[in-house]
């Protein structure tokens, strides 16, 4: 029979599982907003900027217009302000773009 220390020790890794996964978030010239199923990346303009987030890698590549361009994960796609497309198992939503940062919610598909 297991004791009940014991039970309670072998349930705390998992329960603090996902707040491991949300203090993962961050990156460089990028402010992060994390929870456990999104995080809202605002990327500065004009530098690299990233963030790794939610186990993935997400990287603003260029800005044409009212067109976004990333790479998420392992894949590039681009993306218009105001709407998401689909990328290694996320949504990418671009909400904002200005003349000094660009601000998309990246979140589970599914």
């Amino acid at each position: 029979m297991i004791s009940p220390v014991r039970r309670k020790l072998a349930v705390l890794p998992l329960v603090l599982l996902p707040f491991a996964t949300v203090a993962a978030c961050g990156g460089e010239n990028t402010k992060t907003d994390c929870n456990l199923n999104a995080c809202t990346i605002t990327f500065d303009r004009g530098v690299d900027a990233s963030a790794s987030i939610l186990g993935i890698k997400a990287e603003l590549v260029s800005v044409q217009g009212d067109n976004v361009t990333m790479k998420v994960g392992n894949q590039q796609i681009t993306v218009p302000v105001g709407e998401a497309e689909q990328s290694e198992g996320f949504n990418v939503q671009v909400q904002s773009v200005t003349k000094d940062n660009v601000v998309v919610k990246i979140s589970n598909s599914g």
